[in-house]
């Protein structure tokens, strides 16, 4: 009895041994697992905190500094990166090119030469591409209203934007038959340029490097913006061509000074033409002179040309400046009066005094002049 008592106590003993050891080794493997887990989630904390960080602005120093990238065509998102990388704009390319991908932007970053801040948050580099903001390579200049062809081709030659022989060249010869005012314009003996009156009076930006063609197409479709549909309507209802519009704004624009004149001298103008009365305007004279004269001799009025209204009756061949928006309303909807002539007050306000008869006419003359 007593030894089948040892004997299971003997086995007792192994078995607890045994469960021991099993139990030991259950918790070297849980202690194991626990380490390889805590040694993940340690290796993802610092990957995370690496791609956080390469997502990070670079740093952009002491003074804000700005680079300069071009984007060429067809770039993808890696070649993209790479450049922004080389140009020290990102940390790193490769982050980029998944940030990018993760974004759904990759397939909308548009080609061109951008400007970017030093120390940009990545997301204002991509609105930037995205949007296509690229760099603009122009150039502005302004053309005031009553300046001639000639004038535009001397100012813009200045500023280096055209060769001014083949600027006037274009005007007189270039295709411009997309603008259908350019195809009515009609062939007239005398007249010196073409598109004189066409190159509507603006401030312009264009494309640095522009041809001379491209800017003058440029201007044209300026004045076929600022040309109403009702004004050709309105037009029509007096039996004028758009030319011949065109033509008497011009004369206005160069006899007024004062906007709220410009109705009351296309009146005058209109009363003339009706009557079959000579024009008789100074600003005509000043065009076949080529310059500005405080006075106008006699002898000026005799001057063999065509666009002497002096001499011939009716319109010039043709406008003899670039009027502006307010001339050319004042020639669509002219003042209703029945004055058929004007001179300027010799006050400084740059006014006119107007007149139904010839008699008033010199009276008021006599006036400004200081003769009263």
């Amino acid at each position: 009895m007593r030894r089948r008592i040892e004997e299971d106590f003997a086995v007792e003993q192994v078995n607890n041994a045994e469960e021991r050891r099993r139990g030991s080794l259950a918790r070297r493997i849980v202690i194991v697992l626990l380490a390889l887990l805590l040694l993940l989630v340690m290796a993802g904390g610092a990957g995370a905190y690496y791609v956080y960080q390469q997502l990070q602005p670079v740093s952009a120093g002491e003074a804000p500094a700005v680079k300069q990238v071009k984007i060429p065509s067809g770039s993808s998102v890696r070649e993209i990166a790479r450049l922004l990388e080389e140009a020290g704009l990102i940390r790193d390319a490769t982050v980029f090119s998944y940030y990018v991908q993760a974004k759904g932007v990759g397939s909308r970053l548009q080609a061109g030469e951008y400007r970017f801040e030093v120390g940009a948050p990545l997301d204002q580099l991509l609105a930037k591409m995205v949007n296509g903001d690229v760099v603009k390579n122009t150039v502005r200049f302004t053309i005031p209203e009553g300046w001639t062809v000639e004038q535009i081709a001397n100012a813009l030659a200045e500023k280096g934007l055209v060769d001014k022989q083949e600027f006037l060249r274009e005007v007189n010869e270039g295709d411009f038959s997309q603008f259908a005012f350019v195809r009515e314009i009609p062939a007239a003996a005398g007249r010196k340029y073409r598109l004189e009156g066409y190159l509507f009076p603006e401030t312009y930006e264009v494309e640095k490097g522009a041809s001379e063609h491209e800017i003058i197409a440029r201007m044209l479709a300026q004045f076929e913006k600022e040309l109403q549909p009702q004004w050709r309507e309105a037009l029509k209802e007096r039996q004028m061509s758009i030319h011949e519009a065109v033509t008497l704004a011009s004369i206005v624009e160069r006899e007024v000074v004062v906007d709220a004149e410009r109705p009351i001298v296309a009146g005058v103008f209109y009363n003339r033409l009706r009557d079959q009365w000579l024009l008789e305007s100074c600003a005509t004279i000043q065009f076949i002179l080529g310059k500005q004269r405080e006075r106008i001799l006699y002898e000026d009025l005799q001057v063999d040309s065509p666009y002497n209204t002096y001499l011939h009756p009716g319109l010039p061949p043709g406008p003899i400046a670039s009027p502006g928006r307010a001339s050319l309303a004042a020639v669509v909807q002219p003042a209703q009066h029945d004055y058929y002539f004007f001179v300027t007050k010799k006050d400084g306000s740059s006014e006119h005094y107007f007149s139904r008869t010839y008699e008033e006419h010199l009276a008021r003359d006599a006036k400004s002049r200081g003769s009263w």
